[in-house]
């Protein structure tokens, strides 16, 4: 079968796939697989061997990343009801100068969506972010740009969140680097986005007339110490900095010996580390909260995991169907890309990310597709392929706009209208996913092999 009829059914079964979740919006999940079906047909797999590549796809996802997703989300669940996600945020937003307090809020947002998911990380910051505005006299959208510039960061780079826990598994390289890179990129793309986000609201393109939803009710910061008793600063950041020191101490042994002690090895793997730092999310709750509401809490968090994991796995079937097909050698043959085209192969993941964005509004689909795509040209190309991870994933968070689910969570609950969340909401994530993507090519040029 030719290269390019190979590359001509991938952009049909992405069409597909876009035009079910559209028009009849199907679920993504069920939009991934029936153009899973379609590749795998077309591209001559027959259909009883394209359903059995689909089906072990999505065990071989789930069998490096589902227990982590699961972890991860009763994690940041169990932060959140303890109040020890609004302990971390409060004690950094107050910490800093006036002058400072939007790069506070942001640096916020980026350390409580390292187990959080996005919506809930916002739901818990934005009545901080109305009493910050109101505090230091400036018009709420500047606080809104700073929480989801640094929501929308760590959320896309930095595990145990699926889309830059899954890219390890996809682009064949190890966790750690991930969040190295992630954590390294992430932060310094948090400071430039914040200026760049800043600056541009400095001229004026917010109107609080136009822009604002005269009817909406507008959360205000409650008194945690009132509600409830509440774990100190240093306790609250433990099930988080758990995960991440027994990563880094696995990555750090791998890189400085070949005989990788067991133990370095067991608490490096990601499911120990992410099942850690949630043990330790239970022993806060069970003190702070009490054994029945930490149980209802931990089921709470499970209902959100099923959607997250369906998806993720649906992701990993595709990219099954595509490596069976060795679509790779001809999309390599067909883009003319040899091993010295860095920066053809990161635009290319970039752009990819970017159509899945703005067509279909999942950051997560977006990014899990692209990754998937590009994880058949990776191995050809001269750089460490979190570059390509970093570079899809900036652009699957490019445009959230009206078919995102974000854009409205923001938009709502900071009181604006459809105008006032693309100044804002999408405004950030487009400086965002800019300033990650720079900083991908910046980092991939100068330093190629990475680290970690």
């Amino acid at each position: 079968m030719s290269g390019a009829f190979l590359v001509f059914n991938l952009i049909i079964s992405i069409a597909i796939m876009i035009a079910l979740i559209l028009v009849p919006k199907f679920n993504p999940a069920l939009s991934l697989v029936i153009a899973s079906i379609y590749m795998g047909v077309t591209c001559g797999l027959g259909f009883v061997n394209s359903i059995e590549t689909i089906g072990t796809g999505f065990g071989n996802m789930m069998a490096g990343i589902g227990l982590p997703i699961g972890f991860g989300v009763i994690l940041g669940q169990l932060m959140s009801d303890t109040g020890a996600a609004k302990v971390i945020a409060r004690t950094i937003v107050h910490a800093v100068p006036n002058k400072y307090v939007l790069y506070a809020v942001a640096a916020a947002g980026f350390i409580l969506a390292i187990p959080v998911f996005f919506d809930v990380t916002f739901i818990i910051l934005i009545p901080i972010g109305v009493a910050v505005a109101r505090e230091v006299n400036k018009p709420l959208a500047y606080v809104v740009g700073a929480l989801t510039i640094g929501d929308g960061i760590a959320q896309t780079l930095v595990p145990p969140t699926p889309n830059p826990l899954a890219a390890p598994g996809i682009l064949n390289f190890d966790l750690g680097t991930m969040v190295i890179m992630g954590l390294i990129i992430g932060a310094i793309a948090t400071l430039i986005s914040v200026f760049v986000y800043t600056k541009i609201q400095d001229r004026g393109i917010f109107n609080e007339e136009k822009d604002v939803n005269k009817d909406a009710e507008i959360y205000v910061e409650e008194d945690l110490d009132e509600l409830q008793k509440v774990p100190g600063f240093f306790v609250s950041l433990l099930p988080i900095l758990i995960p991440v020191f027994c990563i880094l101490i696995g990555t750090g042994a791998s890189a400085i010996s070949e005989n990788v002690p067991w133990i370095a090895q067991f608490f490096g793997n990601k499911i120990v580390a992410i099942m850690l730092g949630t043990l330790c999310a239970y022993l806060i709750g069970y003190k702070y909260l009490g054994k029945n509401k930490v149980e209802n809490s931990a089921n709470e968090a499970l209902k959100q995991a099923g959607v997250v994991l369906l998806i993720t796995g649906a992701g990993g079937s595709f990219g099954a169907v595509i490596a069976a097909t060795d679509i790779g050698n001809a999309l390599v043959s067909t883009l003319n890309i040899n091993s010295g085209s860095v920066l053809k192969v990161l635009f290319l993941a970039y752009f990819i990310g970017c159509i899945f964005r703005i067509a279909q509004g999942s950051g997560t689909v977006a990014g899990i597709t692209a990754m998937t795509i590009m994880a058949t040209i990776a191995p050809s190309v001269s750089i460490h392929p979190v570059y390509i991870a970093l570079a899809a994933l900036a652009g699957g968070i490019s445009v959230g706009h009206v078919n995102d689910s974000g854009f409205w969570v923001v938009s709502n609950l900071s009181g604006f209208n459809v105008k006032g969340g693309l100044k804002t909401y999408t405004l950030a994530q487009i400086i965002m996913s800019i300033s990650i993507m720079s900083l991908t090519v910046i980092f991939a040029l100068i330093l190629p092999g990475a680290i970690g």
